[in-house]
């Protein structure tokens, strides 16, 4: 495979618009510059409003390194899960479905999505999470548990319960990955 080639316009400078629609202003911002704002400048920018309340969904669910302007096919699965969940959080009792939503999260955010997704759970909705986060494991409500290995070697129900029961009665790979996450 051959890496994309990418090249600066002369025209534009790289802005992607005229210089006549980088004449109008908002707040002192153009179009350039107000999509070069990462989702917290811009959450900070747009104090009030639709777009705060947007922003401010982007930001819960971790996304608040991200550039306004930044191209959906630079992003990871979970980014676009993230981006997705954020999408939906203003819809009423929803089910959501989530496939590895932590991938190429930091811990500290990890944290975040796990307070994320209780809020969704108190607010009606339900949440099923597909993960190998020991993390988001120990934290579900319910796991089940598929094995006992992977691909034609798995797909049958081999654990289905709390992480507590898991832990203490579990003899899956997952319930001893999962023991020794929470010291048991």
């Amino acid at each position: 495979m051959m890496a994309g080639v990418a090249s600066t316009c002369e025209e534009c400078e790289g802005k992607r618009f005229t210089p006549e629609v980088l004449t109008y202003t908002l707040r002192g911002k153009n179009i350039s510059e107000v999509l070069g704002l990462s989702v917290a400048e811009a959450y900070a920018f747009f104090a009030t409003g639709q777009a705060h309340t947007i922003l401010g969904r982007l930001r819960d669910v971790g996304l608040s390194y991200l550039r306004l302007g930044q191209p959906l096919n630079t992003l990871s699965g979970g980014e676009r899960q993230r981006l997705k969940l954020a999408i939906h959080m203003a819809e009423k009792s929803s089910t959501y479905v989530l496939d590895e939503p932590t991938t190429g999260l930091h811990l500290a955010d990890v944290d975040k999505l796990l307070a994320l997704l209780d809020q969704l759970v108190e607010a009606g909705n339900t949440v099923v999470v597909i993960e190998h986060h020991q993390a988001v494991m120990a934290h579900a409500d319910w796991l089940i548990d598929l094995g006992p290995g992977g691909g034609h070697d798995g797909g049958r129900v081999i654990f289905e319960g709390t992480p507590a029961d898991l832990v203490a009665k579990g003899e899956t790979l997952t319930a001893e990955h999962l023991r020794e996450y929470v010291g048991g």
